[in-house]
């Protein structure tokens, strides 16, 4: 992508004035333009796009420190869903660490949690698990992807909301390593007003049980990805069941329900 337009073709382009344009440059670093031999500066597409997602970002309220922040320095400008999806699976395939943070962060802040995890995380992942099982992309590049998510919705996880609803338990079955499905539950949840413990993978059946109680905690929610575990939680279930006035949600891949969205449904219905 060869730089040709000056500033005042990025101001016409963009409708940010040129002195903006300078601002953001150098007080964020968000535009890189190269010099021509007499010193002017030329500006690629790749620099207009920036400039337009900053300006998206504006007017949806961001600061413009905060928007420079999460736009980062990458190569790739998302500014749909399918894009940020694309985007999450070319960081992927190119290890770029950065850019990969970019993008999660970028579509769990610029889009509703439905569209963030049904329409731009989870088929990502399935994609970049697809590459994997194909050949295409080794098993350090699924296990950045994978982490990376899971980073980004620790954090979603750690901010303070109100709890209005209740205590709600969150763990995967004995066994059970996979946490993705879980940790988007847990945000969910977070964002319909309940307070959340999360337990993560692979937790004893009684602790998870037994921390429920101590909380008095309103629902415990289970993630089983395998047939298997899902198969001895039912058993487990039916061999010590919990107290009646604990609601219990099994979910994940190995069950009937596979949807976060669909345990959070079950879990508003207690509000009658």
């Amino acid at each position: 992508m060869i730089p040709s337009l000056n500033i005042a073709a990025l101001t016409q382009r963009t409708g940010v004035p040129s002195d903006t344009i300078r601002k953001w440059e150098q007080r964020y670093g968000v535009l890189h333009p190269e010099r021509t031999a007499g010193g002017q500066r030329r500006y690629s597409e790749l620099d207009v796009a920036r400039v337009e997602w900053l300006k998206e970002r504006i007017h949806e309220g961001y600061r413009i420190g905060e928007a420079a922040a999460l736009l980062g320095g990458g190569e790739q400008v998302a500014r749909t869903v399918e894009e940020l999806r694309t985007g999450i699976v070319d960081a992927t395939i190119a290890s770029d660490v950065d850019g990969l943070g970019h993008l999660v962060d970028q579509a769990l802040a610029l889009s509703t949690l439905d569209e963030s995890f049904g329409q731009v995380l989870e088929p990502a992942l399935v994609e970049v698990g697809e590459r994997w099982a194909s050949g295409a992309v080794s098993v350090a590049q699924e296990h950045l992807a994978s982490s990376t998510v899971c980073a980004a919705l620790q954090k979603l996880i750690s901010d303070k909301r109100a709890d209005v609803r209740g205590t709600a338990v969150l763990a995967c079955a004995p066994a059970e390593r996979h946490e993705i499905g879980l940790l988007m539950l847990a945000v969910m949840l977070r964002s319909d007003g309940w307070q959340v413990a999360y337990l993560g993978a692979d937790t004893p059946f009684a602790d998870a049980v037994g921390l429920a109680d101590r909380l008095d905690a309103t629902a415990l929610c289970l993630s089983a990805a395998s047939r298997e575990s899902a198969k001895a939680l039912y058993h487990q279930l039916a061999a010590t069941p919990p107290r009646e006035s604990l609601l219990v949600v099994v979910g994940g891949r190995g069950t009937r329900t596979t949807d976060a969205r669909d345990m959070v449904t079950q879990l508003r219905k207690l509000d009658g």
